[in-house]
């Protein structure tokens, strides 16, 4: 992997842990979760976990619900990909 990737890994976890951030109370992150399509099972547990932003932002339950997909939409460049675009135009 290199160091693109990586900070594309990290710049996705960080817009997921600010995500998380947002949504303040239990009660919103669960409903947040089951809004983009989490089972109620699984966005109870995600929401209710008492961990920190950051391990939420790298868990399954954040993954599934913030895909890369939905980063992409409003506009999220990925660094390798314009890496591998720009040493072809070269």
């Amino acid at each position: 992997m290199n160091v693109f990737e990586e900070l594309d890994q990290w710049l996705r976890r960080k817009l997921r842990a600010v995500l998380w951030r947002q949504w303040k109370r239990n009660r919103t992150r669960f409903d947040e979760l089951r809004r983009r399509g989490l089972t109620a099972e699984h966005a109870r547990l995600g929401a209710g976990n008492g961990r920190g932003p950051w391990w939420n932002a790298g868990a399954s339950h954040m993954n599934a619900a913030v895909p890369v997909s939905a980063l992409r939409q409003p506009g999220l460049v990925r660094f390798a990909e314009e890496h591998r675009r720009l040493a072809r135009s070269s």
